[in-house]
């Protein structure tokens, strides 16, 4: 009996410690999303930080919503996306509803020799936003080797989700960093954060955009710069392929207009409050139990996907 005390002080301690451990955590999560969704806090971003935003892929889904709410605080929007009609759409209804000044850039991100465009065109331009929202995932689940033209997609992937965000950032910071004041929004996934297998080279660039995004805020956060990485979980927009919105699938109107409320406040966010919960639980599960639902989920989009275009 005696030689069992001290074996059962131990696991005492271990599982006081352990509740203990789960109630601050519990307690501070709480916490944060009281202080970020509960407060009525406003966006810190808007004239103040520049006269002008620039968003790439600007012309539908999330990179239009931030856009039109970006001009609603009084900013210069500076469009950037592949189709110049599409450009010209948008930028005539942002101009007319909002009453700013726009200007739109026609490039395809696919290419990696558009920059020098790109900085010609921005030159002299007073920017205090850039939303890096420009992306490309996969048309439906695959296998890696058995993604359709792999070469080409590999390069696709890789030039508009890492080299346009690391790009794009180049170009813009040196001259908030002048001013010591502006905000860098990089659009990430929560696919980046969790990896997500049949989705492999798109989940693992939106993991380097996370990562890129947190170096960033720490090495220029004592500058004045704000670099922020968005996290969503699915979106009601036409990359996503879901088309009416959900209480756990926002539109992009809704998902944005929470989302820049935590500007200043989070460096990294879900953006959205259910997306919030649905991340604290998913970082509670084993990755090994999240990889299986996840493979298991996307065969099934895969083979709902290959079915209804007759390649099984």
């Amino acid at each position: 009996m005696d030689s069992a005390a001290p074996a059962a002080g131990f696991f005492y301690w271990v599982g006081a410690s352990t509740v203990a451990y789960l109630v601050l955590r519990l307690s501070y999560s709480l916490f944060s999303a009281l202080r970020v969704w509960g407060l009525g806090h406003e966006a810190e971003v808007g004239q103040a930080l520049g006269e002008w935003a620039v968003v790439t892929g600007s012309t539908d889904g999330i990179g239009k919503s931030y856009a039109e709410e970006l001009a609603k605080r009084g900013m210069k929007i500076v469009l950037i996306s592949r189709s110049q009609e599409k450009l010209k759409e948008v930028a005539n209804e942002i101009r007319e509803k909002f009453k700013v000044e726009t200007k739109t850039i026609a490039v395809d991100f696919g290419s990696v020799d558009i920059y020098k465009k790109i900085q010609t065109d921005l030159a002299g331009l007073q920017i205090g936003v850039l939303v890096n929202n420009v992306g490309m995932s996969y048309e439906y689940p695959e296998y890696f080797l058995d993604i359709p033209d792999l070469d080409n997609t590999i390069n696709k992937l890789i030039n508009i989700n890492i080299f346009s965000v690391c790009k794009m950032t180049q170009l813009v910071l040196p001259g908030m960093l002048e001013r010591s004041k502006g905000a860098i929004l990089n659009i990430s996934s929560a696919s980046g954060v969790y990896p997500v297998p049949l989705l492999s080279v798109y989940s693992a660039t939106k993991a380097f955009v996370d990562f890129f995004s947190q170096c960033l805020h720490v090495e220029y956060r004592s500058k004045g710069i704000f670099v922020q990485t968005v996290l969503p979980f699915f979106v009601a927009t036409k990359m996503a392929k879901i088309r009416k919105p959900t209480f756990d699938k926002p539109s992009s109107e809704t998902f944005v207009k929470s989302a820049i409320k935590t500007i200043g406040l989070q460096s990294r966010t879900n953006g959205y409050p259910v997306h919030a919960i649905m991340d604290w639980i998913f970082s509670l599960m084993p990755s090994w139990l999240f990889m299986k639902i996840s493979m298991s989920l996307n065969k099934g989009l895969r083979a709902r996907y290959l079915k209804k275009t007759k390649k099984t």
